[in-house]
């Protein structure tokens, strides 16, 4: 049933059509939908597309490097939280564009780099976070 609810939404989407899905199951809602919208104490705080609130979204970077790189190399870069240097390793996490980092990491020799990104459901609990709580803020 659930595979045929797919290809029902997939020919509504190239039909142009819009259909209106509301689940709390985050993964097929990223797995069906372009867009999302996140209600809130009954209120719509937000509606974009997935892509877009994927890219605001904070990741979790890990660098090797060939060796070790200097402490304060990444801190203070905008967007750029939570820099932890263990010699030739840096891990941190990034909210935003990564283009601050991947500069400055260009200036020494990367041996590995992984990028977590964070799924839909991390992404929507940072709508329901302490520090977002009663402001309708959009995290």
């Amino acid at each position: 049933m659930q595979q045929q609810f797919h290809v029902l939404t997939l020919e509504a989407r190239v039909a142009g059509q819009t259909v209106f899905l509301s689940s709390h199951d985050l993964p097929e809602v990223e797995r069906v939908c372009d867009r999302v919208g996140i209600i809130r104490d009954g209120r719509l705080i937000t509606v974009e597309d997935i892509g877009s609130l994927k890219a605001r979204a904070v990741r979790t970077l890990e660098i090797h490097f060939a060796s070790p790189v200097p402490a304060d190399a990444f801190t203070g870069l905008p967007g750029v939280r939570d820099v932890e240097v263990h010699g030739d390793v840096v891990r941190c996490t990034v909210a935003g564009a990564m283009d601050p980092v991947v500069k400055v990491a260009a200036r020494f020799e990367v041996v590995d780099l992984s990028s977590h990104e964070p799924s839909l459901e991390d992404i929507f609990l940072t709508f329901y976070g302490p520090e977002t709580e009663g402001t309708g803020a959009t995290a």
